[in-house]
């Protein structure tokens, strides 16, 4: 307890995170008065993660107690977790300030990534914990060649994890940096201390927790922000959306679909990435590998579906409500751009990710948007203790004990050589938040689903269904959709324009997300190489097949859990 306690004092003075990554990066860093209120009950949050964490400390004695929490979770509580996980910033700030800039529309986003579940559900959520141990990886190598989609596995699933940690520390940062005055810097070095200390010392349970303490207060905090709006209108949504489009500079626009992106391919390829990206994050796809059984994870996925989508009708009333209560406040806005822009929506201080926060502050007060405050802050600190988890999983698990020890690993080394790897993603996270804190980060959120979906999910679902599917096959197919992915969005005008500052219209992509080819480019690249593979590993893979069918449906074999 005493490492952890002696960094408590560290974070007195941290604060809220992360940005609305959905939504893009926060606009205006000017810092603000300190809020002492939300400063507090971050405070007291610290504290109480730091206790479960040394808790999980204690009971964390193998590699199956670090990475999947001893398959002790329930499936109640892991759904709760996996909501958590999904939750994120991007979600709570993200489409609540999308909603609040155009209306309707801004729900497309939760759209795609609640559609993701039913696939997660029928596809690979009793699979993945009938045939894995701790990561997806052990499912794809389950009768392919143990190194090289290994290999494919961790390259596809850390170039996920770092743009997201990427985005959630630069969002982080900004955000702490609006609303408590700390530099940025100072905030994103919290943020990552914070991250590191959880991961390193409590592993999985002390993650799953965090996660499932951090999404009951969300979802507390949500219904009452929504709540709140309702009663000022009886209760009334009809009432609430006359309002809103009359205050609106939009009008009654904000009632339509269409005002986000009207390039129907676009569209689509956006709508793919959300949803089967959601099938390939690692993050979230390591959940299922808590839980003790099949039945369990599926349990997991249903408890996670009801309360994701319930939290994303929340964000809908929520935007709507920052739309009427904070867009007509002169509190909330910037006097500077009202005056340029005589837009409410415009000139809300700090960006319109901020919309659900200063509606904390319209509704609560002081105190409940210390409460909102500190809620994001778990939000942040949660969602990035599970990426650390999952990529360092991936060095750890995949490329050290299963690659270069050929599965032969002692566990405590396996361990240990997490907890570095931890340490090292922590370093690189706030190394990098700090070089891309003037950045857009919308597109790395969608660089991160765009990748999942184009290498993890294509890998994974073929593995699991087609007999046909060897090794080449894997590897070319995976590695086409992740490069593919990444050159796609490099060469997008959400990054070739304006990130990297190239004439408007001189983007060689006009797609801001790839995933409609990506995805596509995997599929038919693993099908054709496979299909061509005539060499004795393929006969190999197609003859592994049956077997790993019986245990995919039936659970004969499957790694038991240690704890209950």
């Amino acid at each position: 307890m005493k490492k952890l306690s002696c960094v408590l004092a560290t974070t007195l003075f941290a604060s809220l995170p992360t940005l609305a990554l959905a939504a893009g990066a926060i606009d205006g860093g000017a810092k603000q008065a300190v809020n002492w209120v939300a400063i507090g009950m971050f405070v007291a949050f610290v504290a109480f993660t730091l206790g479960i964490t040394y808790w999980a400390a204690k009971q964390t004695a193998s590699a199956a107690d670090f990475y999947s929490a001893g398959g002790g979770i329930t499936g109640f509580q892991n759904g709760l977790a996996i909501a958590g996980d999904y939750m994120s910033a991007a979600s709570f700030l993200g489409i609540s300030g999308l909603v609040y800039t155009s209306g309707y529309d801004g729900l497309i986003y939760s759209v795609g990534w609640l559609v993701g579940w039913p696939i997660v559900t029928f596809l690979i959520a009793e699979q993945l914990r009938n045939l894995g141990k701790f990561t997806f990886a052990d499912v794809t190598s389950f009768r392919l060649g143990q190194t090289e989609i290994r290999i494919l596995a961790a390259c596809g699933s850390l170039v996920t994890v770092a743009f997201y940690l990427i985005a959630q520390m630069v969002g982080a940062g900004k955000l702490i940096q609006l609303l408590f005055g700390l530099d940025y810097w100072m905030a994103v070095v919290l943020v990552g201390g914070l991250m590191m200390i959880y991961v390193t010392f409590g592993g999985m349970k002390a993650t799953t927790w965090v996660q499932i303490i951090k999404a009951v207060l969300l979802l507390m905090g949500a219904t009452f922000m929504a709540g709140a709006v309702l009663y000022k209108y009886g209760f009334s949504p009809e009432a609430l959306f006359a309002r809103a489009t009359e205050v609106h500079p939009k009008k009654t626009a904000i009632m339509e679909p269409g005002s986000l992106i009207s390039n129907p391919l676009s569209a689509i390829s956006l709508g793919l990435a959300l949803m089967f990206g959601t099938a390939g994050l690692p993050h979230i796809l390591m959940r299922f590998f808590t839980v003790k059984d099949a039945q369990a994870a599926r349990k997991s996925v249903l408890y996670a579906t009801g309360f994701i989508g319930y939290f994303y009708i929340l964000t809908f009333i929520i935007g709507f409500g920052a739309i009427v209560l904070v867009s007509t406040d002169a509190a909330f806005l910037d006097g500077g751009i009202l005056e340029k822009t005589k837009s409410g929506i415009a000139a809300i201080k700090g960006g319109s990710n901020m919309a659900a926060i200063h509606l904390a502050n319209a509704v609560g007060g002081n105190i409940f948007l210390g409460f909102i405050s500190a809620v994001a802050f778990a939000t942040i600190l949660a969602v990035v203790s599970g990426l650390a988890l999952a990529g360092a999983s991936s060095i750890s698990h995949d490329i050290y004990a299963m690659v270069i020890k050929d599965g032969k690993a002692n566990e405590q080394d396996e361990i240990r050589v997490s907890k570095i790897a931890t340490l090292f993603l922590g370093v690189l996270a706030i190394i990098l938040g700090i070089i891309f804190e003037n950045q857009n980060v919308a597109f790395m959120v969608g660089l991160a689903f765009a990748i999942a979906a184009s290498c993890n999910f294509p890998v994974l679902v073929m593995s699991i269904f087609w007999k046909g599917l060897t090794t080449r096959g894997a590897m070319i197919g995976g590695f086409l959709g992740l490069i593919s992915a990444v050159v796609g969005v490099i060469l997008s005008p959400a990054v070739w324009e304006a990130t990297l500052g190239n004439p408007k219209g001189s983007a060689p992509i006009p797609l801001d997300n790839p995933a409609l080819f990506s995805i596509t480019l995997a599929f038919a690249g693993i099908w054709l190489f496979s299909v061509l593979d005539r060499s004795v590993r393929a006969t190999v893979d197609r003859g592994g097949f049956d077997a790993q069918y019986v245990r995919c449906q039936t659970g004969i074999g499957a790694a038991g859990a240690t704890t209950h």
